[in-house]
């Protein structure tokens, strides 16, 4: 098919806390594209059609779309052109658009439609993987690859994640977990929160899957019997990431 695209292995210094959707009527192509980016450590929902994407995008909170234009029913044009047109959004995701048009006009077009970004069918998986890794770092969130919280260093870049002077093995799940709690230190979290942030859409509500993730990143972080907890339980409300090592 003419949008194939190679998944290569994982590159261990992406994992990044994104949750993208991506929207293609190529469900072969779609499915490609998901697998390697879940494989990037990515949270990736799908949509093949434009309704479903302007319907998606509307309720979960994207960081990133990949977007294909040319879809029956409402096109990929119409869906940036919406997108961008909602108040309703917290926050704007970044577009990068997905398609085997290639003249000049047609770029031109979806840029002033808003897109953030354009890339050409077919296309080789590193290269959209690298797109959606320069689109993030535009965010004046991700400005920095290194995040500190007390004893905690989390180097983003290079996957590396330590306390103190003690190195982490993390899951790529655990490091994105890890991830958003740091974003969010001394907040404290739902599980529905973290649930919709670092997994995607076919993740069960009613499974104990953040629950267990996170136990096991507490004691992933507990380096030392001696050391205190830096993650709490706080009863009826989530879960929090103590800014102060206690005392």
């Amino acid at each position: 098919m003419s949008g194939a695209v190679q998944v290569s292995p994982p590159n261990p210094g992406t994992v990044r806390i994104v949750r993208i959707l991506v929207v293609d009527d190529e469900v072969d192509l779609a499915e490609a594209i998901a697998r390697g980016l879940r494989r990037e450590g990515y949270a990736v929902d799908l949509a093949h059609d434009g309704n479903e994407a302007l319907d998606k995008a509307l309720v979960n909170g994207y960081d990133l779309i990949c977007l294909d234009l040319t879809m029956p029913g409402i096109d990929g044009l119409e869906v940036c052109r919406r997108i961008r047109a909602t108040t309703d959004l917290v926050e704007q995701p970044r577009i990068l658009v997905l398609t085997a048009r290639d003249g000049v006009e047609d770029r031109v077009v979806g840029l002033d439609q808003g897109a953030d970004d354009y890339l050409v069918k077919p296309f080789a998986f590193p290269e959209l993987a690298a797109r959606v890794r320069t689109l993030m770092r535009r965010e004046a969130s991700q400005s920095s690859s290194v995040l500190n919280v007390g004893e905690l260093e989390l180097d983003t870049s290079r996957h590396r994640a330590m306390r103190g002077s003690t190195e982490l093995s993390l899951t790529a799940k655990e490091f994105a977990l890890l991830r958003y709690f740091m974003a969010h230190a001394d907040q404290v979290l739902s599980q529905e929160e973290l649930l919709e942030h670092v997994w995607d859409e076919h993740a069960d509500p009613f499974t104990n899957t953040v629950r267990v993730t996170v136990g096991t990143l507490r004691k992933k972080i507990q380096t030392d019997d001696e050391l205190p907890n830096l993650i709490e339980t706080v009863i009826g409300k989530g879960y929090r990431l103590l800014e102060e090592t206690p005392a």
